[in-house]
């Protein structure tokens, strides 16, 4: 599994979110397996993206594919700033939970 990870800074959540959702398809089509959205705490313009793919190729292509994104009227209107994407490969991943640490 291979994560693209999006930094993004937005002028209102609310509405930024409201456009991201009208993409889901896009995303879909192009390989997206799942992904998890993260609004900093401390400042709530400041967001991040994980998207997850089933190879680095896929998320390379995807990472092409946001340029198509970020050039609509509605995007630039929403983005104040955005970094440039970073991969990740997936090394290791599992739930902890109280009982299985109570064991160790």
């Amino acid at each position: 599994m291979v994560t693209l990870h999006i930094e993004n800074t937005v002028h209102d959540y609310a509405a930024w979110k409201s456009v991201f959702d009208k993409f889901d398809r896009f995303r879909a089509e192009r390989g997206v397996q799942s992904l998890r959205l993260f609004r900093k705490v401390e400042d709530p313009h400041q967001v991040a993206i994980d998207l997850e793919f089933e190879t680095v190729e896929a998320a390379i292509a995807f990472r092409g594919a946001l340029e198509q994104i970020w050039r609509t009227p509605q995007s630039r209107e929403q983005l104040a700033d955005h970094n440039v994407p970073v991969l990740y490969e997936v090394m290791d991943e599992k739930l902890v939970s109280a009982a299985a640490a109570s064991t160790a």
